[in-house]
């Protein structure tokens, strides 16, 4: 019984930390925003999303309003474009690493004209295999639970290493950025100082020169 509640302490910590992402912000109908998540190649995101009124005094029963969900690939390739209702739940595997973008619009089914209204979007994004199941939790069977927790924490520790691979690959770039700025820059001054030394010692020469023809020296 203790090592389930440590094996579950550590699992609720991974979760935590790993995928966790929950926000909230508003939104206009039929306005579009964008949210950018760094993701790791071959990972498995999992998104949840409710649509309701900024305004919690107006009436719940809204059929005209939903949800578009665009999701795109760091070269801004579609990798998901799907209509909803006011709740609901997306699925997609990043195939490269990198930025990407999780664009939401209100899909209101009324006028343009009419259609001003601030909305409220509640948006949780879990990153990695095998998202928590209260169900689990709850089994009667221990063997069956030990399994899926150890699973699920295997799940999110190969995560956790893409995102370190990825963060490293990052690092290698952002190295030779640098690298490659710094050696531009001391070219730069190198050129810089020769020209200004040249144009020094040519106008030295040119001085000399008309001293020596006006028999000044």
């Amino acid at each position: 019984m203790f090592e389930m509640r440590i094996l579950t302490l550590i699992l609720f910590e991974v979760c935590f930390v790993a995928w966790a992402s929950a926000m909230y912000f508003d939104l206009g109908e039929q306005e579009e925003k964008c949210i950018i998540e760094e993701i790791p190649e071959d990972t498995l995101v999992t998104g949840y999303f409710l649509l309701e009124h900024w305004d919690e005094k107006k009436p719940d029963n809204t059929p005209h309003l939903g949800m578009t969900v665009t999701i795109r690939d760091p070269d801004h390739e579609i990798l998901l474009l799907k209509r909803y209702g006011k709740y609901g739940k997306f699925t997609f595997t990043a195939h490269a690493s990198g930025q990407h973008y999780l664009c939401m619009q209100s899909n209101s089914t009324r006028f343009s004209v009419f259609a001003g209204e601030r909305l409220r979007v509640h948006l949780d994004v879990q990153m990695g295999e095998h998202a928590v199941d209260p169900s689990a939790v709850k089994a009667k069977d221990t063997v069956k639970t030990m399994e899926y927790s150890i699973q699920h924490l295997i799940d999110q520790m190969n995560y956790i290493a893409r995102q370190q691979d990825y963060q490293r690959e990052r690092e290698e770039t952002f190295r030779e950025i640098s690298e490659q700025t710094n050696w531009s820059v001391l070219w730069w001054a190198m050129s810089q100082t020769a020209i200004l030394l040249s144009v020094g010692f040519w106008q030295m020469k040119r001085l000399k020169d008309f001293l020596i023809e006006k028999k000044l020296v």
